[in-house]
Order: structure tokens, then sequence, then C-alpha cells
């Protein structure tokens, strides 16, 4: 036998399914669709890369207005709405957000105009006519060794008026949590103003998405002629 033939009789001697597995080695397809291994790799790839850019679009975050492209507590456009309703309500009832920090730009807007600031807590306050306005005992933690002893503190709102420069424009009473305060408490804050006329009254009655504000007395149920006439 040459050795030309043998090649030849080998070739033929090798199954079918064998020479199959070899193409598919050389030549990968696919025997559902008749496609390349890389085509289907590359359109699964293309169907994963328009997922991902779906999600991301799903996810982007969009600026609605000049507002929110700059940042929501760097630029107040109600800033100047905000003193006016100060000036002309004199006490406000405000609703800042949860997470806190907005009220910080309202609160130095006013002090930038002239004014000084007293910050109270409502829990624990007491009643807020004796507390503010008259003189009001205190009683220390005695842990139940000392005798119970009382001390007498001036008015929190005369006491500090009369520390006031010059210079200043008045009180802000600034309460936190004021949302414990009962109707007859708020109704007095409300009433404060009246009765003191450089003081004004900032009361946090609540939180809502975004900084908003109302006149107190609205809050409380009085009206603009109880107000006035008392």
């Amino acid at each position: 036998m040459s050795s030309s033939a043998f090649p030849a009789a080998t070739a033929c001697s090798i199954p079918r399914s064998q020479k199959r597995h070899n193409a598919l080695l050389l030549h990968p397809t696919s025997a559902v669709t008749g496609l390349t291994v890389s085509s289907q790799v590359s359109r699964s790839l293309n169907k994963s890369w328009s997922r991902n850019m779906k999600t991301k679009r799903r996810m982007e975050v969009r600026c609605r207005g000049i507002g929110d492209f700059i940042g929501g507590d760097l630029l107040k456009f109600d800033l100047g709405q905000w003193l006016s309703d100060v000036e002309e309500h004199k006490s406000i009832a405000i609703y800042p957000p949860h997470e806190g920090g907005y009220e910080g730009r309202y609160l130095n807007r006013l002090r930038y105009q002239g004014y000084h600031f007293l910050d109270l807590s409502a829990r624990g306050l007491g009643d807020p006519e004796t507390t503010l306005t008259k003189i009001h005992p205190v009683c220390p933690a005695h842990v139940g060794k000392q005798p119970i002893a009382r001390w007498y503190y001036p008015p929190e709102v005369d006491y500090r008026l009369s520390l006031l420069p010059p210079g200043s424009k008045g009180l802000v009473v600034w309460i936190l949590e004021a949302k414990v305060l009962s109707k007859a408490e708020l109704q007095f804050l409300a009433l404060l103003p009246t009765l003191r006329p450089n003081v004004r009254v900032i009361a946090e009655c609540g939180n809502w998405r975004k900084f908003v504000w109302k006149p107190l007395k609205e809050i409380s149920g009085l009206t603009a002629e109880d107000g006035s006439g008392t």
C-alpha cells in the first residue's frame, strides 16, 4: 500500500460524530440557531449593556430647577417672604424637614437683621406664661438625701430683653418640639409678641417634606381680631 493512500484511508475511517466535534472546536456554532458562539456572546453583552443603561436612566437624578442644580440648602428664594411674614405676624409656626438643617438658613437671616435668640425646648418648659414672663420656682433634684429646695428664677424673656445690646432689633424666642404643647399654651405663645413688642416667636410645630411656615395664630385657633384686641 502506498504512503499517499494511508491518510485518505485514515480520514475516511473517522466517524461522522467525531468530524462534527472537530468542526465545532474549529468553528463553534449553535446547533439550534446556526450562529457562532462569538455572535451569541456579543448579543448577550449587548442585551446586558442595554439593560444596565435602562437601569441607569431610571436611577439618574434630574434637576428640575436652578434650586435643585445649586443645592436645596444653598439657595432659598423665599427668604424675603420669610422676613416679611415674621415682621407681619410676629409669631410663626414652622414645619422643617425631618432630617433637619434647613431651618438654619432662616435663623441666620433673622440674625443678620439684628435679632438675638432664646432657644428653649417645649419638653420640660412647664407653663410658658410663668416661665417666660413671671418669676418662677425651680426645684433641683435632691436624689433622696437632701431636703427639697426651691429656687426662684427671673422671667426668661424679660431677663434676656434686659441684656440686649442697644443696637439689637429684638429677641426671637425659638421653641423646639412645640408639637407637644397644648392649644392653650400655643395661644399664649401667639399672643406673647403683643405683651412684649420686641419679641418674636418661632415654634417648631411639626415636620414636612420642605420648610414651610404658617402664622401661629391660625395653628392655635386664634384669629387676627382676637390677637389685636388683647
